[in-house]
């Protein structure tokens, strides 16, 4: 008999509750050098954090942060700057 397992999709979101994990994420995703990567680890970070509030410091609807900042998505570095700053994190060069 063939025992069926019950999955759920992992949302990184959910574990990333301190500012100091969420650092370490981005800055993980930013040595990938991979730009959908990228644009989706700021969107896990932003879900952690709250989209909704997120959308409102930016002046960025929801809708429109969530399909931006996907794998999918490409950002501006307008749109980029805005939600870092929002964060509370900025963009620098090494």
């Amino acid at each position: 008999m063939v025992t069926k397992i019950k999955t759920r999709p992992f949302d990184p979101a959910e574990y990333l509750d301190t500012k100091e994990g969420q650092r370490e994420y981005l800055a993980a995703a930013m040595e990938t050098n991979d730009a959908a990567f990228i644009a989706d680890a700021i969107g896990v970070v932003a879900r952690a954090r709250g989209m909704s509030s997120l959308a409102s410091e930016t002046g960025v609807n929801r809708q429109q942060l969530y399909k931006t900042l996907s794998p999918t998505g490409n950002p501006t570095l307008e749109t980029l700057t805005k939600v870092m700053s929002a964060l509370g994190m900025r963009l620098s060069v090494v």
